[in-house]
């Protein structure tokens, strides 16, 4: 059995492939909300890869690891409220 990449991971592949669909839903959000409220959404929801990245590799230091899924469990978390906040104030 080879080493797993973390991308390889089912966690990782969830995480990115929805970071990318809020990318694309972004796009159709007000542009007056664009740095606001735009680049929130999408930086949070790209942390919560580049934080289960940084947790595959702390993965050999068991609290350096699951401080790193607190992360990403912050991260997207972060993620649901800037959406909630799109949906009560934009639409």
């Amino acid at each position: 059995m080879g080493v797993i990449n973390f991308k390889e991971t089912t966690i990782y592949k969830k995480a990115f492939s929805l970071a990318m669909e809020i990318f694309g839903l972004t796009k159709t959000f007000p542009k007056e909300e664009r740095y606001a409220l735009i680049d929130q959404i999408r930086r949070s929801s790209r942390s919560v890869c580049a934080n289960m990245a940084e947790a595959y590799r702390k993965k050999q230091y068991p609290a350096h690891f699951v401080s790193k899924l607190s992360d990403c469990d912050m991260e997207n978390s972060e993620t649901l409220v800037w959406i909630d906040l799109h949906f009560r104030v934009v639409i």
